[in-house]
C-alpha cells in the first residue's frame, strides 16, 4: 500500500466564521472534530499527547483493562495523566476489554471516526516467538476487531492498530484477521514515536510495567468496513 501524505501536525484549518471559539486542529491521522476511541491505554500517554495537540479532549474516550487501582500502580505518571486528561473533558473507562467492549453499557451507544489500538499485547506469558504466545495475541486482535466494527461509525470511520513489524509480528496475520470480519485495508503509514511529543510506550505487564519497549520499525494499519 502507498503511503499518502498526511496533513502536517497542528494544523488550524481556517473558518469563515469569526463565532466558532476552535479551528479544527489535527495530529498526524487524528483530528479535534473527529470522535475517537483509543482502546488498551497503558499510562494515558497516547490519548494526552492528542488531547494536547487539539487543546482539549471533548472529542476522546480513552480506555483501559486495568482498574483506576492499578493504573496508580503500574505507571508513575498513569494518575496524573488521567487526571489531565479529565481535566480537558475526556471520558476515561477503566475494566474495559477490547475483546467485549462492544457489550460495554456505554460504548455500545456510541459510533466513532476513529478507534485506535496502539501495540495489542497480551502479556508477555510465553517466549514472543512462542506458537502459544503468537495465537494468544491473535486471539487479542480478533477479538478487538469484532468489536471495534460494532461500534465504528458507518460513514468514513476508521479502525487504527499500531503494530511492530517483521518476525514474529507478520505471523499475527492482521490483514487477513480484518479481512474475515468484513474490514478492509485503506492505509498503512510507518508509525514513529517522536510524532507524539509526551508518549511513552509502556510494556504494561510484569514487573517492568512502567518501562518502555523498543518499537523498532512499526505501522499504523488503517480499515474501514467493507461497505463503507
Amino acid at each position: 500500500m502507498g503511503t499518502q501524505h498526511q496533513k502536517d501536525d497542528d494544523v488550524d484549518l481556517d473558518t469563515d466564521d469569526e463565532n466558532v471559539q476552535e479551528s479544527e486542529k489535527w495530529k498526524k491521522h487524528y483530528s479535534s472534530n473527529q470522535k475517537i476511541l483509543l482502546v488498551g491505554e497503558g499510562d494515558f500517554s497516547f490519548s494526552l499527547s492528542l488531547a494536547t495537540a487539539f487543546g482539549t479532549a471533548h472529542n476522546l474516550v480513552a480506555t483501559s483493562l486495568d482498574s483506576q487501582e492499578n493504573i496508580g500502580k503500574k505507571y508513575s505518571n498513569g494518575i496524573s495523566n488521567v487526571r489531565e486528561l479529565e481535566e480537558r473533558g475526556c471520558l476515561v473507562l477503566y475494566g474495559v476489554d477490547a475483546k467485549e467492549m462492544s457489550n460495554h453499557f456505554f460504548l455500545k451507544t456510541q459510533r466513532f471516526d476513529r478507534i485506535v489500538y496502539n501495540f495489542p499485547h497480551v502479556g508477555f506469558l510465553y517466549p514472543e516467538n512462542s506458537h502459544c504466545q503468537i495465537q494468544l495475541n491473535k486471539r487479542l486482535v480478533k477479538g478487538f476487531l469484532s468489536n471495534a466494527k460494532v461500534v465504528l461509525r458507518k460513514e468514513g470511520g476508521e479502525i487504527h492498530i499500531t503494530h511492530k513489524e517483521g518476525d514474529p509480528y507478520n505471523k499475527w496475520d492482521l490483514v487477513k484477521k480484518a479481512e474475515k470480519r468484513g474490514l478492509v485495508l485503506v492505509q498503512v503509514v510507518p508509525f514513529f514515536k517522536d510524532d507524539y511529543p509526551g508518549y511513552d510506550n509502556k510494556r504494561a505487564h510484569g514487573k517492568l510495567s512502567d518501562a518502555t519497549f523498543i518499537i523498532g520499525e512499526s505501522s499504523t494499519y488503517k480499515f474501514k468496513l467493507q461497505n463503507d
